[in-house]
């Protein structure tokens, strides 16, 4: 089997041609099968997805891994380009009011910004469930995610609206989608909201596979104290994580010490790469 990720969309370009853009959408190919996780902010999916050539028409399922807007802000140029229609697997809590203070103080509408009612006239055929998906016999999403590491915490700055109030919002909603291959498993995360280690531990049991060979994407240690990164790091390295490649809301300071500990098995994950796996 042979498995090939594009990152379609990221805040930062690693190539000529492609737009740079807060958020996150990666194309996953495995099983003769085409997985698009998430569509970015707004419209650098689909023009990206051109100009690397990527046939978005070829898709065959599509997953959110949460409601924010910096992957799903995308969903109207990216269904246009499918032209056809298609399912999309995501947890019920995508609809949710969600709001952020994350770059200001007054809080501001964070959450899916098109009406369910549009998204399905363009052809998108919910599957919202809690559970795990087998979209095939080896790419699978995680349902939600259990919190049980203590040192993974959801963000202060993110609420959802209800009944009239902010409260903190637990981020239910927060998956990632996995590969079974022959030399482990392949771990693809929007932004982990509800902790990278937690993610990986559940991706185990879900599957069976105790070894991990690569994680990639969004890995939230943005504003994560030093003694959560130093605890992340000693896990990925408990956990034999061959290949670690970040993106989007993972930061400068936590993705340097990345590098420092992992070496050569970290790489920046930007718009534009293409990580294969040849079985």
């Amino acid at each position: 089997m042979q498995i090939r990720l594009t990152t379609i969309s990221e805040n930062t370009a690693g190539r000529v041609g492609v737009l740079a853009e807060w958020g996150l959408s990666i194309l996953v190919e495995a099983d003769d099968y085409r997985v698009l996780l998430d569509t970015g902010l707004s419209v650098s999916a689909a023009q990206n997805a051109a100009a690397l050539g990527v046939d978005l028409s070829k898709v065959d399922k599509m997953v959110i891994s949460h409601g924010h807007r910096d992957h799903t802000g995308g969903l109207v140029p990216v269904l246009s380009a499918i032209r056809k229609e298609i399912e999309v697997v995501a947890h019920p809590d995508i609809w949710a009011s969600k709001y952020s203070r994350t770059f200001r103080e007054e809080a501001e509408y964070a959450g899916i910004p098109f009406a369910r009612e549009a998204l399905e006239g363009l052809g998108a055929s919910f599957l919202l469930t809690t559970e795990p998906v087998w979209i095939t016999d080896n790419i699978i999403t995680t349902g939600e995610i259990p919190m049980h590491t203590e040192y993974e915490q959801i963000d202060s700055n993110l609420y959802v609206r209800e009944d009239e109030e902010l409260r903190p919002d637990p981020l239910r909603d927060d998956l990632a989608l996995i590969i079974k291959s022959e030399k482990g498993l392949i771990v693809v995360l929007g932004c982990a909201h509800r902790g990278m280690i937690n993610t990986l531990h559940h991706a185990q049991e879900i599957t069976g596979e105790q070894r991990i060979h690569t994680v990639i994407g969004g890995t939230h240690l943005i504003r994560a104290s030093r003694e959560r990164i130093d605890l992340t790091v000693a896990e990925l390295k408990q956990l034999g994580v061959e290949r670690l490649g970040v993106s989007h809301c993972t930061g400068l300071p936590a993705a340097s010490i990345l590098y420092q500990e992992l070496g050569d098995s970290f790489f920046f994950n930007n718009t534009g790469r293409r990580v294969s796996l040849q079985e």
